[in-house]
């Protein structure tokens, strides 16, 4: 089940070599045209001897668009059809591992989030918690790729990361937003705010909220069922790419790196926007 906003489709394999560090800044992405409605309007064809000219029909009335919440409730998430991921899945480089995620569920408690934007970190990455070495709070970034790395940012926001890789490399993707999917009134308890806007996902905290996470959820194994589970779920059809955010401790070049992801045309991606683009 998928919120209308944005198509997914399956979309090939992306290696770690199509986006590759560049130092050059991501450019501003134009917003998508809209569609001549005169394109798809009828011709008016003359109308044929001795049959009567009626007046203008009058047009119909337009039919208020159902609410968040009311969408999802009248659609059934497919459980069956996602499953959870194997955990040679999320044992590959994080720059390749990162653009997979999109469109990938996250569940916990009857809350179903769809994965729409994340953040690749890797080894030598000056922005990456890695660089620290192994300590009790990086521990888990150095585990085996497919747990959860939870830490706190600021005291205050909890931010859920996925391991990426072979255990002993020490990298991860974070996850900025998502899109609700199923419990949206719990997400709403959680987040404590009664808005069905993007406002209530985009950004890795109001994620991390969301879920009901804590740094307890740390070293969590996200393949095994129970708990908070990572599923299977439609590759998007169109990405778009970009630096990092909040990373200007870092250097130059990693500062620069395009390994931010966002689904193209989903308004659940967090800001800032103008710097995604198509890759």
């Amino acid at each position: 089940m998928l919120l209308p906003s944005y198509s997914l489709t399956k979309m090939g394999p992306t290696t770690a070599s199509r986006f590759k560090r560049l130092k050059t800044t991501a450019g501003t992405v134009p917003p998508a045209e809209l569609a001549d409605d005169s394109a798809v309007r009828s011709s008016r064809r003359p109308n044929s001897v001795g049959v009567a000219v009626r007046g203008p029909k009058t047009p119909p009335q337009l039919q208020p668009r159902p609410s968040l919440s009311a969408l999802l409730s009248s659609q059934s998430f497919p459980f069956d059809e996602w499953k959870i991921l194997p955990r040679e899945f999320f044992q590959i480089d994080a720059l390749d591992l990162a653009p997979r995620l999109l469109g990938k569920f996250l569940r916990r408690d009857g809350v179903v989030l769809q994965i729409t934007e994340v953040e690749a970190y890797r080894p030598n990455d000056s922005a990456c918690h890695g660089r620290f070495g192994i300590t009790a709070r990086t521990a888990p970034v150095f585990g085996p790729g497919g747990h959860a790395y939870v830490y706190l940012c600021y005291g205050l926001h909890t931010m859920l990361n996925v391991v990426a890789d072979k255990e002993g490399v020490g990298a991860a993707v974070l996850i900025r937003a998502c899109a609700p999917m199923a419990g949206l009134e719990t997400i709403q308890q959680r987040r404590g705010q009664k808005t069905e806007k993007p406002v209530l996902l985009t950004g890795p905290g109001k994620v991390g909220q969301a879920l009901g996470l804590s740094t307890e959820w740390s070293n969590h194994p996200l393949y095994t069922p129970g708990g908070l589970e990572l599923l299977d779920g439609p590759r998007p059809e169109n990405i778009l790419i970009g630096p990092r955010v909040g990373i200007e401790y870092a250097s130059p070049e990693d500062v620069n790196a395009l390994w931010r992801f966002a689904i193209a045309g989903s308004p659940w991606v967090s800001a800032p926007r103008n710097t995604l683009r198509q890759p």
